[in-house]
């Protein structure tokens, strides 16, 4: 299975089902209207407030039956509630809430979960509470309602663990399923562990983030509450899974040896295997995540201390009012102008102390190549239309040169068989043709201008890939787009087939995995010095 998260998704999906077929049995219903319950919030309260009272009777082993229902829906009311509503009004919503929201009807009610492991949706059967028939005074025959399994377990899952025991216990079962080997459950608890840490450290992060927008939004209460929370996760959970981890680095040494020294590893033990490998892989993170818990402590600490202070400080600060106690002052005595830097001062402060950045000095320095462009790009209004036609000049014989080793390549592409060349083979062929430079090594000046020029043209063209001709052309005739001072591809491959091959329809490109490399040799730079390329093999196909 490609995602493993995806595992036991139909059993989350189940807890999800029992939500929703809840809600969708009690919304829209205009029984909730008579009575008074206009908004979804307090019909939800209502029906967790009745299913409370059915687990109630049920953990006590007591008949719970319509007319209790409606006598504790009434108490409810009277205290609480406060609808207008009378006792044989409450024991109809009961009714409604027992037989339509929580029974469906009597009808059967089902979710489907999508099973990711078979690739088709598991029909799961959802249902709340179950009924009995009782005997009320020995002669009266009455039902009596109690809650089944789907209804304990999503009443339980109302009610969260507390969260300094959330981290507890799952650390436990993951321990236990650890000593069972039970590794695939124990891959699920490690997970959970590592999210709830995850979880603190961001409470943490949000926390520090509304300290630093107003440090009064955040009170006493909840600083104290995460502080303990923290204490409570970093106590001795850091060495607890060192330990682990060590414990489950052995045994993956045990399996590796046992596969490659006594016998080959049956399905089940390759799985553990591989279970132990994200178990390990968790726990490294478990414990960088502690790590971070710890730092982020201390600096959620210092950091609401900081702004406290701060803040008590600000009641220190005595403020003026400019129009009052300035203009008006200097107004009445024009001889105070002599001495405005008494009250003037305390707005000039001295300029921060400068710091020597060590990590700046030891970092790579790389020029700024926007800024040189920017620069380069400059036109001095000393000899303009001279300097603007001496850019023009240098531009054309630069675009010559990239159209001469395009023109090149295809040249050699057409002049081999079927239309199809390398680039060991182009060279080859150059070679051949005994051109020499003055000091008597290989001429490849028509294939290679320049270095950057060639790497330019092989790496647009092996960018491409394969190159429409046709489409080309019929983009340029409906197409009318700005003029590129700069070499474009596609509009000198049009350029040149139009001269060279104007039935050519297909240009293809692509590296040959031959393990070879086309070296050339003297080839110059920009800078006018000679260096030696070494390039992929390339194969040119036309068609």
């Amino acid at each position: 299975m490609q995602y493993e998260f995806l595992k036991q998704f139909p059993r989350r999906m189940k807890h999800v089902g029992a939500y929703v077929l809840l809600f969708a049995n009690s919304s829209q219903k205009t029984i909730w209207k008579q009575y008074g319950f206009l908004k979804l919030d307090e019909q939800i309260n209502v029906i967790f407030a009745v299913m409370l009272y059915l687990m109630e009777q049920s953990l006590k082993e007591e008949n719970c039956t319509i007319d209790d229902i409606g006598a504790y829906l009434d108490s409810l009311n009277m205290r609480y509630f406060e609808k207008n509503m009378g006792y044989e009004d409450c024991k109809s919503l009961g009714d409604f809430i027992i037989n339509v929201a929580l029974s469906n009807e009597g009808k059967a009610m089902y979710f489907d979960g999508f099973d990711f492991e078979q690739r088709a949706y598991q029909i799961m059967n959802v249902s709340y509470v179950a009924n009995k028939i009782v005997y009320v005074d020995a002669e009266v025959r009455r039902t009596s309602y109690y809650l089944t399994e789907d209804g304990y377990n999503l009443l339980l899952s109302t009610l969260e663990i507390e969260n300094n025991m959330k981290l507890t216990i799952h650390e436990m079962i993951f321990k236990l399923h650890l000593e069972k080997q039970s590794y695939d459950r124990a891959v699920d608890d490690i997970k959970n562990v590592f999210n709830l840490l995850r979880i603190q450290l961001q409470k943490m992060e949000d926390a520090m983030g509304r300290i630093r927008r107003n440090a009064l939004s955040y009170s006493v209460a909840e600083y104290e509450t995460i502080l303990e929370e923290n204490l409570d996760t970093l106590s001795d959970t850091k060495e607890k899974f060192r330990n682990y981890r060590e414990l489950v680095r052995a045994r993956v040494k045990e399996l590796e040896e046992m596969d490659v020294n006594i016998r080959r590893l049956e399905k089940k033990e390759e799985e553990n295997l591989k279970n132990l490998g994200i178990i390990e892989t968790y726990l490294n993170r478990t414990i960088d995540e502690h790590q971070k818990i710890l730092s982020s402590h201390f600096d959620l600490k210092l950091l609401y201390t900081k702004e406290l202070e701060q803040l008590s400080q600000m009641s220190l600060i005595r403020r003026f009012s400019l129009r009052n106690d300035l203009y008006e002052k200097i107004l009445e005595r024009p001889e105070g102008l002599g001495r405005m830097e008494i009250f003037l001062r305390p707005l000039f402060g001295n300029a921060p102390e400068k710091i020597y950045n060590l990590k700046k000095c030891t970092e790579l320095q790389r020029p700024i190549r926007k800024k040189e462009a920017e620069e380069s790009g400059e036109v001095m209004e000393f000899g303009e239309e001279g300097w603007m036609e001496e850019e023009e000049k240098r531009r054309q014989e630069k675009l010559k040169k990239y159209e001469r080793s395009l023109g090149c390549l295809l040249g050699k592409a057409l002049e081999a068989k079927q239309w199809e060349v390398s680039l060991e083979e182009i060279k080859s062929s150059l070679t051949a043709d005994g051109g020499k430079t003055e000091d008597g090594t290989e001429d490849y000046s028509g294939l290679i201008p320049n270095v950057q020029i060639f790497k330019e043209i092989m790496v647009e063209l092996i960018k491409g890939g394969d190159i429409d001709i046709r489409q080309l052309r019929e983009e340029r005739r409906n197409y009318i787009g700005e003029f590129s001072g700069g070499f474009q591809l596609n509009e000198m491959i049009l350029n040149l087939t139009e001269t060279m091959a104007p039935k050519l329809r297909r240009i293809e490109v692509y590296r040959i995995d031959d393990g070879k490399a086309v070296t050339f040799e003297n080839v110059g730079d920009d800078d006018g010095g000679r260096r030696q390329i070494r390039c992929s093999n390339v194969l040119f196909r036309l068609s």
